[in-house]
């Protein structure tokens, strides 16, 4: 099925979104069923991606990435950036923010990541997102409700951002509908991937995001911003049609970017927001200016690992 004799990948965890780098060579015919047998052996990992380390000094970027479905990953571009700077220049790891440039699946341009060192398996990283295709309000039934929700299109993957007020909201309890809705509105807006986001208020530690505030925003806030300062709880529900997975997932990079976005546009200023979510926190920077946004967070490498020769 597969050429190598061995299999080789990593694994990472980039907030709890726990995320499987093959970087031996995969056709990508072959990519979805491999990743099936890595998230079989590994329950805990959420997303595979194969990674590819450009050598050649005549390319703008350093690192390739294919999502197993071709969709675009915040959390596994952060994980591929981090792998990229342990494995490939290990010397290059310091105390001093390094930007590591990536081509990822589902975005036309290169994505940016800075990684500073925390210790010799975690980083902390922040990624310049892609520019969003809109940044708009959607018209969605399902079960005899209907509703205009905000709605952030991106090349990659589309989010939706349904807040406690909506009367959508009542899906988060509800495992088995938001799956049948978040598949149909998918289906709908003809989108590589689909995130529902559901975001309510936040409970925990104003010191917590006070520390990464100051850690974090350093560099990504432009002459004459303010940003006005937000704190949120974040449920991702991403489904991914191209490799056929559906999750409740940990953290969610690009989800956390649109909600971002979308607060930012709603309010017509900058804003810095800490989500709490169920693997831990992301903080992102959003501007209303064509959603440009900062993701920040942290990626920790959990080991390397082979896998024999399919038949």
């Amino acid at each position: 099925m597969w050429k190598d004799e061995l299999v080789s990948y990593s694994i990472l965890d980039p907030t709890g979104n726990i995320t499987a780098l093959v970087d031996s060579p995969i056709e990508i015919a072959d990519q979805p069923s491999l990743a099936a047998v890595l998230m079989e052996d590994h329950p805990e990992v959420e997303q595979v991606g194969f990674v590819n380390y450009v050598a050649s000094p005549r390319t703008d970027h350093q690192v390739e990435l294919r999502m197993a479905g071709g969709e675009f990953c915040g959390n596994a571009s952060m994980s591929a950036a981090a792998l990229y700077a342990l494995r490939c220049r290990p010397e290059g790891v310091t105390d001093v923010w390094q930007t590591v440039k990536l081509g990822v699946s589902g975005c036309a341009e290169l994505v940016k990541v800075s990684l500073v060192r925390e210790d010799e398996k975690s980083l902390r990283a922040a990624v310049r997102m892609p520019l969003p295709l809109a940044v708009t309000r959607m018209e969605y039934s399902f079960e005899g409700i209907r509703e205009m929700l905000p709605t952030v299109l991106m090349e990659g993957i589309s989010h939706i951002i349904i807040e406690k007020s909506s009367a959508f909201f009542s899906l988060k309890r509800d495992a088995q509908k938001a799956e049948q809705a978040v598949k149909a509105w998918c289906q709908e807006l003809s989108a590589e991937g689909l995130g529902l986001m559901f975001l309510e208020e936040p409970s925990g530690d104003e010191a917590v995001r006070r520390l990464f505030e100051q850690a974090f925003c350093v560099g990504s806030v432009e002459e004459g911003e303010k940003p006005v300062s937000i704190i949120k709880r974040l449920t991702p529900l991403v489904y991914i049609p191209g490799s056929g997975t559906v999750f409740w997932e940990n953290s969610c990079a690009s989800g956390s970017s649109a909600v971002g976005m979308a607060l930012a546009d709603q309010m017509g200023q900058a804003v810095f927001l800490t989500l709490q979510e169920p693997g831990g926190n992301l903080w992102v920077k959003s501007s209303p200016d064509k959603g440009r946004s900062w993701l920040f967070g942290r990626v920790r490498l959990v080991g390397h690992f082979s896998l024999s020769q399919q038949l």
